[in-house]
């Protein structure tokens, strides 16, 4: 199904987000040949490129008799923190997953500045990113990852549950709450909550702040930036409220905190539940969870009861990069430089349900985005909180407030005191 979406496409190219989106798969093995520089490349990828990275990785192979390569995939806290370590030590694979933007332990910016990463700014490909979007491949004018596109974030639901319950897509919070309130009635989990996976804490916070923050002080980041705006005195409070007022309604599961990403993605994919909010990156593995995964749709996750100030989150999705301390690194940046052309950034765009990077035709968009295309028109869409966030200190922290509100060991307000003073530490 074609979509007219030139307009919405060059909107969404203006964002730049990094939002921590890998899931939690297993390791694969890409092969047991050898290299032209002895042995095979080192990979590790988040779950969430995983359609794409494999894809171009087999294209490559295919293409290259005597390229060999070793893929695996890592959980995102593993991706923080022994990745992390390893890229300090010198051990690290050849090529692997990296966040655009600054804002955690593994983004673009904090890697680069200690000297971890790869200049890729020779590469071509390099001269066809949008202006908008440089902020997440570059620091200090270089470029030092590569990505395929911008993902947006919503709410993946199942229309057969949708239909079980007679309800249609919300497009306001009251109507949300309705929904989810006849749901419920139904017997249907209204929204599948996988908390104790740590980055799937943020997003329901990250789906309803354009609203309530964004949508009223377009400039919240720079003033975050100036030191002018806080969280506290924020629409965040606002977001945070909501999202326990679905906790206490009874809309999610029962102990989120003891409910990982795979187990709520395979509650929506089976009908188990009605809805989870998600990346639109991560589609694939709904569908995966689907006997029937045509009946999987997407929405913008409303967060006001006024429909015209509900905005939409949008971001450059998890990229790869090759680690400054590889012996393979040339070998590493030949394989990025082959992603970049424009036949490979579509179909890694198309694998894992984003808009490309650029394009030099009609480039194809999941039609289970078409819902979010107006937003971007409209100039209604903001990237991912943490992209400028000034430190690795308050992703985390988030996320662990966010566990805390769900198992009743925190409040509102101190929860974003702690956002507040993990945001004034020294980037």
């Amino acid at each position: 199904m074609a979509l007219d979406r030139s307009v919405s496409r060059r909107r969404l190219l203006q964002l730049a987000g990094g939002a921590t989106l890998a899931g939690a798969l297993a390791a694969c093995g890409g092969g047991n040949g050898s290299s032209s520089s002895g042995g095979p490349l080192k990979v590790i990828g988040a779950g969430s490129q995983e359609a794409g990275l494999r894809k171009a990785l087999d294209d490559y192979k295919k293409a290259h008799s005597d390229f060999d390569f070793n893929l695996s995939f890592s959980p995102a806290d593993q991706l923080q923190t022994a990745l992390r370590a390893q890229l300090a030590a010198g051990n690290a694979p050849d090529l692997h997953a990296v966040y655009p933007g600054n804002g955690s332990a593994m983004s673009m910016v904090q890697l680069s500045k200690a000297n971890l990463l790869t200049d890729l700014s020779s590469q071509s490909w390099t001269q066809k990113i949008p202006t908008g979007f440089k902020g997440a491949f570059q620091n200090d004018g270089k470029t030092f990852i590569f990505s395929p596109g911008t993902s947006v974030l919503g709410a993946i639901y199942n229309k057969k549950a949708f239909a079980t319950a007679g309800v249609d897509v919300p497009t306001t919070w009251s109507e949300l709450l309705s929904v989810c309130d006849k749901l419920k009635k139904k017997g249907i989990v209204p929204i599948a909550l996988g908390a104790q996976t740590p980055w799937v804490t943020q997003l329901i916070d990250y789906a309803l702040v354009p609203g309530t923050v964004y949508a009223k002080t377009p400039d919240f980041d720079d003033k975050m930036t100036a030191g002018t705006a806080s969280f506290a005195d924020s629409g965040w409070a606002d977001a945070m409220d909501k999202y326990l007022e679905l906790q206490k309604k009874g809309f999610f599961n029962d102990n989120p905190n003891g409910t990982t990403y795979e187990q709520a993605t395979s509650m929506v994919g089976t009908g188990k539940a009605a809805m989870a909010v998600q990346v639109s990156a991560v589609l694939q593995a709904f569908r995966a969870a689907s006997p029937t995964p045509d009946d999987l749709g997407m929405f913008p996750f409303p967060a006001t009861d006024v429909a015209a100030d509900n905005w939409i989150p949008g971001g450059v999705v998890v990229g790869i990069a090759a680690s400054a301390k590889s012996k393979k690194a040339e070998e590493a940046k030949k394989f990025i430089e082959y992603c970049g052309q424009p036949e490979v950034v579509n179909a890694w765009a198309e694998a894992v349900a984003c808009v490309p990077l650029y394009s030099d035709g009609d480039a194809k968009v999941d039609p289970v985005l078409k819902p979010f295309l107006p937003y971007l028109k409209d100039n209604k869409a903001v990237p991912f909180m943490d992209q400028r966030w000034p430190n690795a200190e308050v992703q985390p922290t988030h996320f662990a407030v966010v566990q805390e509100l769900l198992g009743g060991k925190s409040t509102v307000p101190a929860a974003l005191k702690k956002m507040d003073e993990a945001y004034r530490k020294s980037a």
